[in-house]
Protein backbone atom coordinates (compact mmCIF):
# COMPACT_ATOMS: atom_id res chain seq x y z
CA UNK A 1 0.00 0.00 0.00
CA UNK A 2 1.46 3.76 -1.00
CA UNK A 3 -0.19 6.99 -0.75
CA UNK A 4 1.94 10.10 0.19
CA UNK A 5 5.17 8.55 -0.31
CA UNK A 6 4.10 6.32 2.38
CA UNK A 7 4.88 2.60 1.61
CA UNK A 8 3.22 0.02 4.21
CA UNK A 9 3.58 -4.24 3.47
CA UNK A 10 0.22 -6.01 3.00
CA UNK A 11 0.86 -8.14 5.37
CA UNK A 12 1.61 -5.39 8.02
CA UNK A 13 -0.47 -4.23 10.74
CA UNK A 14 -0.82 -0.05 11.24
CA UNK A 15 -3.71 1.21 13.36
CA UNK A 16 -5.45 3.70 11.78
CA UNK A 17 -4.87 6.15 14.54
CA UNK A 18 -1.26 5.94 14.52
CA UNK A 19 0.98 8.83 12.58
CA UNK A 20 2.55 8.09 9.71
CA UNK A 21 5.29 10.84 8.44
CA UNK A 22 5.53 11.06 4.58
CA UNK A 23 8.24 8.85 3.17
CA UNK A 24 7.64 6.58 6.21
CA UNK A 25 8.65 2.38 5.23
CA UNK A 26 6.69 -0.47 6.90
CA UNK A 27 7.93 -3.98 6.23
CA UNK A 28 5.67 -7.29 5.80
CA UNK A 29 4.37 -8.80 9.14
CA UNK A 30 5.44 -5.23 11.28
CA UNK A 31 3.11 -4.05 13.68
CA UNK A 32 2.50 -0.01 14.96
CA UNK A 33 -0.13 0.42 17.46
CA UNK A 34 -2.71 3.28 17.92
CA UNK A 35 -0.52 5.86 19.97
CA UNK A 36 2.99 5.50 17.90
CA UNK A 37 4.00 8.49 15.95
CA UNK A 38 6.71 7.98 13.29
CA UNK A 39 8.20 11.21 11.43
CA UNK A 40 9.37 11.08 7.80
CA UNK A 41 11.74 8.99 5.84
CA UNK A 42 11.74 6.37 8.66
CA UNK A 43 12.43 2.36 7.09
CA UNK A 44 11.02 0.12 9.57
CA UNK A 45 11.77 -3.88 8.40
CA UNK A 46 10.04 -6.84 8.64
CA UNK A 47 8.80 -8.40 11.80
CA UNK A 48 9.11 -5.00 13.90
CA UNK A 49 6.60 -4.50 16.90
CA UNK A 50 6.19 -1.03 17.94
CA UNK A 51 3.28 -0.37 20.07
CA UNK A 52 2.31 2.13 23.69
CA UNK A 53 3.00 6.00 23.57
CA UNK A 54 6.53 5.90 21.32
CA UNK A 55 7.45 8.86 19.12
CA UNK A 56 9.98 7.92 16.44
CA UNK A 57 11.77 11.06 14.81
CA UNK A 58 13.03 11.42 11.02
CA UNK A 59 15.30 9.38 8.60
CA UNK A 60 15.71 6.30 11.44
CA UNK A 61 16.48 2.65 10.22
CA UNK A 62 14.77 -0.06 11.96
CA UNK A 63 15.98 -3.67 10.99
CA UNK A 64 14.08 -6.33 11.62
CA UNK A 65 12.55 -8.13 14.99
CA UNK A 66 12.76 -4.88 17.29
CA UNK A 67 10.23 -4.04 19.53
CA UNK A 68 10.27 -0.45 21.13
CA UNK A 69 7.35 0.99 23.49
CA UNK A 70 6.36 -2.43 25.50
CA UNK A 71 6.06 -3.03 29.05
CA UNK A 72 8.96 -2.33 31.17
CA UNK A 73 10.27 -5.05 32.97
CA UNK A 74 9.45 -3.29 36.60
CA UNK A 75 7.49 -5.50 38.80
CA UNK A 76 5.95 -1.97 40.18
CA UNK A 77 4.83 -1.19 36.68
CA UNK A 78 0.77 -1.22 36.93
CA UNK A 79 0.14 -0.10 33.25
CA UNK A 80 0.39 3.60 33.49
CA UNK A 81 0.89 6.16 30.93
CA UNK A 82 4.53 6.37 29.85
CA UNK A 83 6.70 6.73 27.10
CA UNK A 84 9.31 6.80 24.61
CA UNK A 85 10.90 9.38 22.61
CA UNK A 86 13.72 8.50 19.58
CA UNK A 87 15.04 11.16 17.90
CA UNK A 88 16.76 10.70 14.15
CA UNK A 89 18.77 9.43 11.89
CA UNK A 90 19.37 5.99 14.87
CA UNK A 91 20.46 3.05 13.27
CA UNK A 92 18.58 -0.17 15.19
CA UNK A 93 19.95 -3.50 13.86
CA UNK A 94 18.42 -6.66 14.57
CA UNK A 95 16.28 -7.82 17.99
CA UNK A 96 17.19 -4.47 19.86
CA UNK A 97 14.53 -3.70 22.47
CA UNK A 98 14.07 -0.29 24.13
CA UNK A 99 11.14 -0.48 27.09
CA UNK A 100 9.12 2.69 28.04
CA UNK A 101 9.57 4.12 31.08
CA UNK A 102 7.98 4.28 34.90
CA UNK A 103 6.68 6.51 36.76
CA UNK A 104 9.31 6.11 39.31
CA UNK A 105 11.85 7.56 36.91
CA UNK A 106 10.53 10.39 34.49
CA UNK A 107 8.01 8.74 32.54
CA UNK A 108 9.81 8.32 29.45
CA UNK A 109 12.86 6.32 27.87
CA UNK A 110 14.78 8.89 25.49
CA UNK A 111 17.42 8.17 22.60
CA UNK A 112 19.12 10.82 21.24
CA UNK A 113 19.93 11.21 17.60
CA UNK A 114 22.90 9.41 15.36
CA UNK A 115 23.17 6.82 17.24
CA UNK A 116 23.84 3.12 16.63
CA UNK A 117 22.60 -0.25 18.38
CA UNK A 118 23.89 -3.13 17.09
CA UNK A 119 22.15 -6.41 17.12
CA UNK A 120 20.65 -7.27 20.41
CA UNK A 121 21.46 -4.19 22.26
CA UNK A 122 18.74 -4.10 25.23
CA UNK A 123 17.47 -0.08 26.31
CA UNK A 124 15.91 -0.55 29.56
CA UNK A 125 12.92 1.72 31.04
CA UNK A 126 13.54 5.25 31.86
CA UNK A 127 17.36 5.22 30.25
CA UNK A 128 18.22 8.79 28.36
CA UNK A 129 20.60 8.26 25.71
CA UNK A 130 22.86 10.93 24.60
CA UNK A 131 23.88 11.89 20.60
CA UNK A 132 26.26 9.82 18.55
CA UNK A 133 26.42 6.37 20.48
CA UNK A 134 27.35 3.22 19.62
CA UNK A 135 25.91 -0.10 21.30
CA UNK A 136 27.94 -2.96 20.18
CA UNK A 137 26.02 -6.65 19.94
CA UNK A 138 24.46 -7.79 23.09
CA UNK A 139 25.08 -4.67 25.26
CA UNK A 140 22.41 -4.12 27.66
CA UNK A 141 21.76 -0.84 30.11
CA UNK A 142 19.47 -1.69 33.34
CA UNK A 143 16.89 0.98 34.04
CA UNK A 144 17.78 4.53 34.52
CA UNK A 145 20.88 4.47 33.03
CA UNK A 146 22.21 7.88 31.96
CA UNK A 147 24.95 7.39 28.59
CA UNK A 148 26.34 10.63 26.99
CA UNK A 149 27.70 11.71 23.64
CA UNK A 150 29.75 9.77 21.98
CA UNK A 151 29.83 6.98 24.47
CA UNK A 152 30.55 3.17 23.59
CA UNK A 153 29.50 0.49 25.25
CA UNK A 154 30.93 -2.72 23.95
CA UNK A 155 29.88 -6.28 23.05
CA UNK A 156 27.76 -8.36 25.86
CA UNK A 157 28.48 -5.59 28.54
CA UNK A 158 25.95 -4.49 31.22
CA UNK A 159 25.35 -1.72 32.91
CA UNK A 160 23.51 -1.64 36.36
CA UNK A 161 20.99 0.52 37.13
CA UNK A 162 21.08 4.35 37.80
CA UNK A 163 24.31 4.18 36.18
CA UNK A 164 26.03 7.50 34.36
CA UNK A 165 28.45 6.89 31.35
CA UNK A 166 30.23 9.91 30.14
CA UNK A 167 30.93 11.75 27.06
CA UNK A 168 33.46 9.75 24.94
CA UNK A 169 33.71 7.32 27.69
CA UNK A 170 34.57 3.72 25.72
CA UNK A 171 33.25 0.59 28.13
CA UNK A 172 35.13 -2.70 26.93
CA UNK A 173 33.17 -5.91 25.66
CA UNK A 174 32.16 -8.17 28.27
CA UNK A 175 32.07 -5.73 31.10
CA UNK A 176 29.98 -5.36 33.95
CA UNK A 177 29.25 -1.28 34.77
CA UNK A 178 28.15 -0.83 38.48
CA UNK A 179 29.45 2.53 38.70
CA UNK A 180 29.54 5.35 37.28
CA UNK A 181 32.35 6.07 34.03
CA UNK A 182 34.27 9.13 34.11
CA UNK A 183 33.85 10.85 30.85
CA UNK A 184 36.93 10.58 27.93
CA UNK A 185 38.12 7.69 29.55
CA UNK A 186 38.42 3.85 28.42
CA UNK A 187 37.12 1.07 31.14
CA UNK A 188 36.77 -3.03 30.56
CA UNK A 189 36.26 -6.12 32.94
CA UNK A 190 34.20 -7.44 35.64
CA UNK A 191 34.78 -8.07 39.29
CA UNK A 192 36.12 -5.82 38.91
CA UNK A 193 35.89 -3.38 36.69
CA UNK A 194 39.20 -1.56 36.08
CA UNK A 195 40.34 1.79 34.45
CA UNK A 196 42.34 1.40 31.74
CA UNK A 197 43.58 5.17 30.37
CA UNK A 198 42.36 7.99 28.52
CA UNK A 199 40.14 6.98 25.96
CA UNK A 200 42.74 8.87 23.13
CA UNK A 201 42.01 7.46 20.23
CA UNK A 202 38.24 7.94 20.50
CA UNK A 203 39.26 11.53 20.82
CA UNK A 204 41.79 11.76 18.31
CA UNK A 205 38.70 10.70 16.16
CA UNK A 206 36.34 13.32 17.38
CA UNK A 207 39.03 16.08 16.46
CA UNK A 208 40.50 16.62 19.96
CA UNK A 209 43.87 18.37 19.22
CA UNK A 210 47.36 16.70 21.09
CA UNK A 211 47.22 19.56 23.46
CA UNK A 212 44.07 18.96 24.81
CA UNK A 213 44.29 15.15 24.77
CA UNK A 214 48.09 15.74 26.85
CA UNK A 215 45.95 18.08 29.28
CA UNK A 216 43.40 15.15 30.23
CA UNK A 217 45.91 12.35 30.48
CA UNK A 218 47.70 14.69 32.95
CA UNK A 219 44.60 15.25 35.03
CA UNK A 220 43.24 11.42 34.58
CA UNK A 221 47.26 10.72 36.23
CA UNK A 222 46.21 12.76 39.73
CA UNK A 223 42.61 11.14 39.67
CA UNK A 224 44.14 7.66 38.69
CA UNK A 225 47.67 6.76 39.39
CA UNK A 226 48.16 9.38 42.35
CA UNK A 227 48.11 8.65 46.18
CA UNK A 228 45.64 11.25 46.30
CA UNK A 229 41.75 10.31 47.44
CA UNK A 230 39.75 11.90 44.47
CA UNK A 231 39.10 14.92 46.54
CA UNK A 232 42.48 16.01 47.29
CA UNK A 233 43.01 14.83 43.22
CA UNK A 234 40.44 17.23 42.03
CA UNK A 235 41.71 20.04 44.63
CA UNK A 236 45.55 19.46 42.72
CA UNK A 237 43.62 19.94 39.60
CA UNK A 238 41.93 23.33 40.71
CA UNK A 239 45.40 24.63 41.75
CA UNK A 240 47.35 23.51 39.14
CA UNK A 241 44.70 23.14 35.65
CA UNK A 242 43.09 26.79 34.56
CA UNK A 243 39.16 26.24 34.13
CA UNK A 244 38.05 24.99 31.30
CA UNK A 245 35.18 23.13 29.36
CA UNK A 246 36.94 19.67 30.04
CA UNK A 247 38.00 20.50 33.54
CA UNK A 248 34.26 21.17 34.16
CA UNK A 249 33.07 18.38 32.48
CA UNK A 250 35.18 16.19 34.97
CA UNK A 251 34.22 17.91 38.08
CA UNK A 252 30.68 18.25 37.38
CA UNK A 253 30.52 14.76 36.63
CA UNK A 254 31.80 13.63 39.94
CA UNK A 255 30.19 15.80 41.96
CA UNK A 256 26.78 14.73 40.03
CA UNK A 257 27.64 11.09 40.88
CA UNK A 258 25.50 8.99 43.25
CA UNK A 259 27.43 5.61 42.87
CA UNK A 260 31.39 6.87 42.75
CA UNK A 261 33.21 6.11 39.75
CA UNK A 262 35.08 3.34 38.48
CA UNK A 263 38.60 4.18 39.81
CA UNK A 264 40.67 1.16 40.12
CA UNK A 265 43.89 0.46 38.02
CA UNK A 266 44.87 -2.82 36.49
CA UNK A 267 48.10 -2.24 38.51
CA UNK A 268 46.31 -1.66 41.89
CA UNK A 269 44.23 -4.71 41.25
CA UNK A 270 47.88 -6.29 41.26
CA UNK A 271 48.56 -5.30 44.41
CA UNK A 272 45.49 -6.33 46.05
CA UNK A 273 45.89 -9.58 44.83
CA UNK A 274 49.95 -9.76 46.29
Amino acid sequence: MSKNGIHIHPSAIVHPQARIGNGVQIGPFSFIGEKVSIAKNTRIGAHVYIEGQTQIGEDNQIYPFCSFGTYPQDLSYKGEETSVRIGDRNIFREYVSIHRGTVNGKKKTEVGCDNYFMAYSHIAHDCRIGNETIFVNGSALGGHVLVDDHAQIGALSGVHQFCHIGIHAFVGGGSIITQDVLPFCRVAGARPTLYCGLNAVGLRRKGYSRKRISVLKDMFKLIFSSNLNTNQALDRIKKEFPQGEDRDIIFNFIHLSKRGIVKKTEEQWGKDLE
